[in-house]
């Protein structure tokens, strides 16, 4: 069995299981529903921008729209990251607690060496992320532990690192005053009026895309996720895959570390906390199928976008924040209920065609 491509959903019947067996049509047919999907996700993001702006013209100001790309790229970055982990039917849920370890690494870097060029200190902080989604993957592919449980310790765990660090060297806060200027510039750089942090993630996003639908590798991630023991039994090396899926995705939390550090510049122990959970939203939210197997990091850059601009706009339409938790909960029960019904209504129309063609 080769490895389904981009957007195959997860969890589906015996028959309908590879998409090599319902052929072309119904290939082209999972591809429509799940551009459907995103396309729902933009239609809901500009509705949001427009009744924001309707309230308050003054919301898609500059200065406002700079802090909203700002504000979005940590967020997109790991969204990206969670996706490779999440389509092989697993999640990550350390990566807040990542980030922050990685965030304060490279700032005790750049307070130790003020010297450090900027691109050595984010090398150093997404090669921190790494290890920290080796020891994840590790544990996972090799030990066979469930995701969440070993992900909900090592949350615990990275977090206790962080802090027992800071209080050993005496630091538990990093100033923005103790960091070189050079590396501030970075949270506050342009071009062409665009706010740089929000390119990488751009880039961020593009590149996983590529890879998820150019190399095998990528693609076999789908296969895992959507019949794992199938996978194994057609020869996908199903551990060192989850493992690699692990590894990159600590990488990109370890690099939201440094985007975070160059961003607030003003670090302790508590950064990140919390953030795991809107990344799992966002994957979700964005049409990445939390019992792996389909899904696209598009879907799941626009859910991080989305969820980062309810949280905008609240504050401007007069709502109190605690909405923002509200939706994000509407939301994910929407994105299961909705993925599940594109299941059920797949299944339905392939079964059809399956019939047609026996006849």
């Amino acid at each position: 069995m080769s490895a389904p491509v981009t957007g195959t959903p997860a969890a589906l019947p015996e028959e309908l299981a590879a998409p090599e067996r319902t052929g072309h049509r119904g290939s082209a047919l999972v591809h429509r529903l799940f551009v459907v999907r995103e396309l729902g996700i933009l239609a809901a993001l500009v509705l949001l921008v427009v009744v924001t702006v309707v309230a308050n013209p003054r919301f898609l100001s500059g200065q406002n729209v700079r802090d909203l790309l700002l504000s979005a790229a940590i967020l997109t970055v790991l969204a990206a990251g969670q996706t490779m982990v999440i389509v092989t039917r697993n999640v990550d849920l350390s990566v807040g607690s990542v980030l922050g370890l990685s965030a304060y690494a490279t700032g005790t870097l750049l307070v130790v060496a003020p010297g450090t060029p900027v691109v050595v200190a984010v090398l150093a902080g997404t090669a921190v992320g790494a290890v920290c989604g080796l020891l994840n993957g590790l544990v996972v592919a090799a030990a066979g532990v469930p995701s969440l449980v070993v992900t909900l310790g090592t949350l615990y765990a990275f977090r206790g690192l962080d802090s027992l660090w800071a209080s050993s060297a005496d630091r538990l806060q990093i100033n923005a005053a103790d960091l070189p200027s050079g590396f501030k510039a970075l949270g506050g750089a342009r071009l062409l009026g665009v706010p740089v942090l929000f390119l990488v993630a751009v880039a961020v996003v593009l590149l996983v895309g590529w890879y998820l639908r150019t190399f095998r590798s990528g693609r076999e991630l789908y296969g895992i996720g959507s019949a794992p023991e199938a996978a194994r039994l057609s020869g996908i090396p199903v551990g060192r895959r989850v493992l690699t899926a692990f590894v990159v995705n600590g990488a990109l939390a370890g690099l939201a570390g440094v985007l975070y550090a160059a961003r607030f510049q003003t670090l302790d122990t508590t950064a990140g906390t919390g953030q795991e959970l809107f990344v799992v939203a966002a994957a979700v939210v964005g049409g990445v199928a939390i019992f792996g197997g389909s899904g696209s990091v598009y879907g799941a850059a626009l859910g991080a976008l989305l969820l980062t601009t309810i949280g905008t706009a609240l504050p401007q339409l007069g709502l109190d924040p605690f909405w923002r938790d509200a939706a994000v909960g509407a939301l994910i029960l929407a994105a299961i209920a909705l993925d599940r019904a594109l299941q059920l209504r797949l299944a339905a129309r392939l079964r059809g065609r399956n019939a047609r063609r026996d006849r």
